[in-house]
């Protein structure tokens, strides 16, 4: 369910135009820039183009303001239990967005269908900062839902393309550690650690961009790595468990024999 309280079109301020709310709402706040903006992510204030969106969940810092003469977005401040928000790939920074026309055509929508509720002009244009659409207590409009949800999945794609465009060296980089050394303790919460995001956005990234989850990609690193050991050492399949990162030769033999078909000792038999 979705509910929006304030919705805001075409919203534009002087070039001194500040927004800060140190503590954040306690609901969500999308905001789509229709100029150039600063936002202040983590202590750092960074200068972001025109055209880009930014999603704050419940009780974030929320800190942007003009960085050139003038200012201007569409916002909509809401609260939802829907899967497509509560799992949106990217919060808290600002994702460029592939087609502003569209974006924007949905948002002044939304705030048409939000000012029929109370009854307020629809002369939507030039909105200031208290200039905006509040909507009474029958938020349940199936049209602001479905509106809400269109918008959420085409900026979904903006955003994943542009995490996938902005971690793929890391995401390269990452993956030649896991080849170089399987046999390190690899979790999806290191890994994802390592990219500054989160474990489920990770797993969605790597699977984009490899074709294969993190964790599968390790596990076959490592049986790769098995593979030349028992086909070029001396060594026994106990010594070459631990060498590839499994402290439980059981464990080691079950999975080698899953995934190759074959038990190692097989492996190595098949061999000569």
């Amino acid at each position: 369910m979705n509910c929006i309280y304030f919705t805001g079109y075409d919203a534009r301020h002087s070039g001194n135009f500040v927004f800060d709310v140190t503590e954040g709402y306690d609901c969500y706040l999308l905001l789509i820039t229709n100029t150039p903006a600063r936002f202040r992510i983590g202590s750092a204030t960074e200068e972001y183009p025109a055209h880009c969106a930014m999603l704050y969940p419940p009780r974030t810092p929320i800190w942007y303001s003009a960085s050139t003469d003038c200012y201007s977005d569409d916002w909509v401040r809401f609260s939802s239990d829907e899967t497509f928000v509560k799992n949106f790939p990217q919060t808290s920074r600002p994702f460029p967005i592939s087609d502003p026309e569209y974006c924007r055509n949905l948002m002044q929508l939304l705030t048409w269908e939000t000012s029929l509720w109370t009854g307020t002009s629809r002369s939507f244009h030039h909105a200031g900062a208290d200039d905006c659409f509040g909507q009474s207590d029958e938020n349940d409009s199936p049209v602001t839902d479905q509106l809400l949800r269109i918008l959420f999945l085409k900026l979904r794609d903006d955003a994943l393309h542009h995490a996938a465009t902005s971690h793929g060296h890391a995401l390269l980089l990452l993956r030649r550690q896991i080849s170089t050394a399987p046999q390190l303790p690899w979790t999806i919460r290191q890994m994802a650690d390592q990219l500054h995001i989160s474990p489920g956005h990770l797993q969605l990234l790597y699977k984009q961009q490899f074709g294969i989850s993190c964790m599968d990609d390790v596990i076959d690193f490592r049986l790769r790595k098995a593979k030349d050991l028992l086909a070029y050492t001396e060594q026994s399949v106990a010594e070459i468990a631990e060498q590839c990162g499994y402290k439980n030769i059981e464990h080691f033999c079950r999975q080698f024999r899953k995934n190759i078909g074959i038990t190692p000792g097989t492996f190595r038999k098949n061999l000569r």
